[in-house]
């Protein structure tokens, strides 16, 4: 396993989350910040969407340009669209039973979306849940059931597999897309210790992984062989995403807190950056 070390790229988050590369431009939640923002260097950030008092979590972008946002609290869909324009997208909350999350963009573009099942920040007992999907019309379909908190998620290149990160499960767990199912529920790779937050897939078919239970970054393959590792010096990893003009820039969230201090607010987070030698396939 190789090792490799990072540097800061961007500060002053209160908790960063879901991270994407789009149109030349890191863009990202900062959930307990209630903003989103886009970045084109270093050190350099615009607020895009303020939710005051919500929480913005996953993102997705459209066919025509807009930005699919996760509002965490009413658990509902945002579409900002490219002139700046906000509006309600879908509803969720019938169809959960805690807040929602990470999402991805799916193959018929529409968006997979994961929720908490339970109430995490009030200190509920976790429970398992289920996993929908929003299609272009805003309309709500449950895919898949019996997650243990569904968290990042990719799709593959060809469109044909599903990739979720099940926080509590310490696993990444693989469907078949097929016929605008889930199909075939697998073992991707099991994670031992580590306990998977966001994830992000290369060209070669490997994932990385923000081991937010063991304070690391993990390019894992399918069967669970760990060939690089970001250790962080006492601080979570939250999400990461590869970008760059050549796509081998990893981009990691990662945060000074832990769930208990984050449900009261007290957290701080930065992004930072770590050169790899596989580039990114595009997913989240």
């Amino acid at each position: 396993m190789q090792t490799l070390s990072s540097e800061v790229y961007l500060e002053g988050l209160v908790f960063g989350e879901c991270p994407r590369w789009h149109d030349g431009a890191l863009w990202l939640s900062d959930m307990f910040g209630g903003r989103v923002l886009r970045s084109v260097g270093p050190g350099k950030a615009e607020t895009v969407l303020n939710l005051a008092g919500g929480r913005p979590s996953g993102l997705a972008f459209l066919d025509d340009g807009s930005l699919m946002v996760v509002s965490m609290l009413d658990r509902k869909l945002l579409r900002r669209w490219p002139d700046g324009r906000v509006e309600p997208f879908a509803d969720l909350a019938p169809h959960v039973s805690g807040d929602i999350n990470d999402m991805v963009r799916a193959p018929d573009g529409g968006v997979f979306v994961g929720n908490f099942g339970f109430d995490l920040f009030g200190g509920a007992e976790g429970r398992l849940t289920n996993l929908h999907h929003v299609d272009p019309q805003g309309r709500v379909r449950e895919m898949a059931s019996e997650l243990n908190f569904p968290n990042g998620m990719v799709v593959t290149p060809d469109g044909g597999t599903l990739i979720v990160a099940e926080t509590f499960a310490h696993r990444l767990t693989a469907f078949d897309i097929r016929n605008n199912a889930l199909a075939n529920r697998r073992e991707f790779a099991a994670l031992g210790s580590y306990a998977p937050d966001g994830i992000c897939l290369d060209a070669a078919g490997a994932v990385w992984v923000s081991a937010f239970v063991g304070d690391t970054y993990l390019r894992v393959e399918e069967g669970g062989k760990i060939t690089h590792q970001v250790p962080l010096a006492n601080r979570r990893a939250v999400a990461c995403n590869l970008g760059g003009d050549d796509g081998r820039t990893l981009f990691m969230v990662t945060a000074d807190t832990d769930v208990e201090r984050l449900a009261i607010g007290d957290s701080t987070a930065r992004v930072d950056t770590v050169r790899v030698e596989v580039a990114g396939a595009g997913s989240p």
